[in-house]
């Protein structure tokens, strides 16, 4: 694997920017890697992990880059819960870590750097130096991952029926057709079945 440094300049091209999450985010993965004894997780260990991060912060870009986990391969989930955390889960030997930053390590930043006003400036140069043990906590963990959930899963493709939309991975529901005694069910994406999901309205 690349160094910590080599790996924070590919961040920060990745990201657009350097930032106190992006070293975090480095740090939390190269930790997570070391735990679950993952060498090259962009090289030959490049399908070993999936990755579950809980914040869409600068650090979850980070974390995709070192584990080489991404949304679109199926490795990177994403849960939104507003967390500086992520469950890193090894694929071969099902051990997974979850790995959380601790609140008190802006304060540590502070104590170490005073003559540094400048918070990120402050926060990005104590990332770099302080112990694992200062920054993070580690917990050993039991991730249930389902076959539809595992990358490279090929479920059944269905339309919607009541939008028209093609669903993937099994991302629909069975709806009894209580008026119609001759047919069962009808098959709704999750945004039809339950429009308060939608992120979105029709203009």
């Amino acid at each position: 694997m690349e160094s910590f440094e080599e790996l924070l300049r590919q961040a920060e091209i990745v990201h657009g920017h350097m930032c106190a999450g992006q070293i975090l985010g480095v740090r939390m993965a190269l930790l997570a890697c070391r735990r679950l004894g993952v060498e090259d997780p962009r090289g030959v260990d490049r399908k070993a992990l999936v990755t579950y991060v809980e914040i869409d912060r600068c650090a979850t870009d980070a974390i995709g880059l070192v584990t080489n986990c991404r949304l679109g391969k199926r490795a990177l989930k994403f849960r939104d819960w507003g967390k500086m955390a992520a469950t890193f889960v090894h694929l071969s030997t099902g051990r997974a870590v979850r790995i959380v930053a601790l609140e008190n390590s802006r304060e540590l930043a502070r104590e170490r750097y005073p003559e540094i006003e400048n918070k990120g400036q402050q926060q990005m140069k104590a990332y770099r130096e302080l112990a694992d043990v200062d920054l993070f906590r580690e917990q050993w963990v039991t991730v249930d991952l389902s076959d539809r959930e595992m990358p490279g899963y090929k479920g059944a493709r269905v339309t919607c029926d009541e939008c028209g939309e093609g669903v993937n991975f099994d991302r629909f529901v069975e709806q009894p057709l209580e008026a119609n005694p001759g047919a069962t069910s009808r098959r709704l994406c999750l945004s039809c079945a339950n429009p308060d999901l939608r992120y979105w309205r029709p203009v």
